[in-house]
């Protein structure tokens, strides 16, 4: 899997031989990032070497031939929220694939005063912005059964347990 940069991703972007083009940069919260000579550019949702891809395309008009470096100096952006009755409510930062039960487990697990059977995870599209509500049956799942509900968690997504 390809890491998607998102909003709050901390980047450093450098062109070889050109010290005035090497900077740390912050992903806005719309996806745009601004750098030197070719303004604004849509970083959100693209992988590094694309917006590698871009950044090159966009300075050769100035500087051809350019060696342009992105690298990801920090993933802020990808989070999950788990919330309600666990142990340690509150923002996560996705490093991998995580899903439901790992993220309950990330959380401290399940209070004693926990719904284990409502669980839900609210999910929005990021393109047309329309939510979704999962639901989620931590017994089940532990059980063994209807192990598909277990499901991979996106940036954005959180995690209710009431």
């Amino acid at each position: 899997m390809i890491y998607k940069i998102q909003p709050g991703d901390k980047l450093y972007i450098s062109v070889y031989n050109e010290e005035d083009l090497q900077k740390d940069i912050v992903v806005r919260p719309d996806g745009g990032i601004t750098f030197p000579l070719i303004g604004d550019v849509q970083a959100s949702g693209k992988s590094v070497s694309q917006l590698r891809d871009e950044i090159t395309s966009r300075l050769s008009e100035y500087i051809p031939d350019a060696t342009v470096s992105v690298s990801l100096k920090e993933v802020i952006g990808n989070k999950i929220f788990v919330l309600g009755q666990v142990k340690n409510p509150g923002e996560y930062v996705l490093t991998g694939d995580i899903d439901v039960l790992q993220a309950l487990s990330m959380a401290g697990g399940l209070t004693a005063f926990a719904n284990s059977n409502k669980i839900k995870v609210l999910r929005r599209d990021p393109a047309t912005h329309k939510k979704t509500v999962i639901p989620f049956s931590y017994k089940k799942v532990m059980r063994g059964e209807d192990l598909e509900q277990n499901i991979t968690l996106r940036s954005g997504d959180t995690v209710v347990v009431p």
